[in-house]
């Protein structure tokens, strides 16, 4: 089946019914030890974001606001995949595919489609338009979760590749951040014939030991960040790497659990100077949870790492590559690190502010990363 069609998301009362009794029931743990966030999510925040969501916070907002974009289905390889479809009124705009990563969504992106895909409108030019293609990962959000194994992310990229020539587009570029960053780095490798460029934020490129005795400051904080999250911030990566099912029993069935196991991460991997609302509402981190939450994804989601973790792609990338490097991301490479697996890197830019979740932390600077990564591609390839 090649037909897409149009997608409407329209949740049932009746699940949000469910989610008001499972928040009323819930059942919380005693406080952390130690006054900060080293051993998880603060009960007085847990507490008080449980509250939030179950008096004030109103998902048919999110559910117009999403509604408010053109959204669609399609089968891919017998997998219905969930997208949004934003075609630019620019007759020259650039055909562009951005994939998220976890714990994110689509949502991630909400905030820059309209500069992206309207630049005059947002204090651009006609020339930096793009028509935007935002798909839901295999296994979140309103995309199908797979019932057998082979998910993993070159079947991904190659799928991913499909889509866009389902859709029309011979000659296209493609973003991404966490698993959408190794994605697109897979459709690079995969989908040179028709994929001009890539833009990456958190590019995965390996520390050169042949560097280590002259490091730079940034390739110093680099390589801490790196134990840092060996050390402390990988738990999560283990447990979905290896037994995806057994967190998923709690994580669908517990939505205070769902959301803490999210929310942690808002905390740990945003440039929020410690508190997560420093960096995102708790309205845009709920908005992103419920994607999880109401389409009991918990499971489905995390397999990606039982997929992929242990043996991400390797491959030297030889087409033309922009990374943008975020102060607060997860993994941090260097120009001179990047340039050994992406032979082509055209762009290189280390921001100021920013973490893990680039587009939808810091969208304008986001927006300019990628209308500058690109403008050079376009020039080259005739575009």
């Amino acid at each position: 089946m090649t037909d897409i069609k149009p997608f409407h998301i329209d949740i049932p009362e009746s699940s949000l019914d469910d989610l008001q009794q499972r928040l009323a029931l819930t059942r919380l743990p005693e406080a952390e030890t130690p006054d900060d966030w080293s051993q998880g999510v603060p009960l007085a925040y847990a507490t008080d974001i449980l509250s939030y969501w179950k008096n004030d916070y109103d998902w048919r907002r999110a559910e117009n606001l999403l509604n408010s974009f053109p959204q669609f289905q399609t089968s891919l390889d017998g997998l219905d995949i969930h997208f949004l479809h934003i075609k630019s009124a620019e007759p020259n705009a650039l055909p562009l595919i951005m994939t998220h990563g976890w714990p994110g969504s689509v949502v991630e992106f909400l905030k820059v489609i309209g500069p992206l895909t309207d630049p005059v409108s947002y204090g651009g030019e006609a020339k930096d338009a793009f028509h935007v293609v935002c798909p839901s990962l295999p296994g979140f959000g309103f995309s199908g979760k797979p019932d057998k194994p082979g998910w993993g992310i070159e079947k991904i990229a190659e799928q991913w590749a499909e889509l866009m020539a389902r859709l029309g587009y011979e000659r296209y570029v493609a973003q991404g951040g966490d698993w959408g960053s190794i994605v697109t780095a897979a459709i690079a490798a995969q989908d040179a014939e028709h994929c001009i460029g890539i833009h990456l934020n958190m590019a995965i490129a390996a520390p050169d030991p042949d560097t280590m005795d002259s490091l730079t400051d940034s390739e110093q904080r680099a390589l801490v960040g790196l134990q840092h999250y060996a050390d402390w911030d990988s738990g999560y990566s283990k447990q979905q790497s290896t037994r995806p099912q057994t967190l998923g029993y709690g994580l669908v069935d517990s939505p205070i659990g769902q959301a803490m196991w999210i929310m942690e991460k808002f905390w740990a991997w945003t440039d929020c100077k410690g508190h997560p609302e420093n960096a995102l509402t708790r309205d845009e981190m709920l908005d992103n949870i419920m994607l999880y939450w109401l389409t009991a994804s918990g499971a489905s989601s995390a397999r990606i790492y039982w997929e992929s973790f242990n043996n991400p792609p390797s491959d030297i990338i030889n087409l033309a590559t922009g990374i943008s490097v975020f102060p607060h991301d997860i993994f941090q490479t260097s120009e001179r690190w990047a340039r050994k697996r992406f032979s082509n890197l055209v762009y290189f830019n280390e921001l100021k502010e920013g973490g893990h979740f680039a587009a939808f932390e810091q969208p304008d600077v986001f927006v300019n990363e990628v209308r500058t990564c690109f403008t050079s591609m376009r020039k080259d390839s005739g575009l």
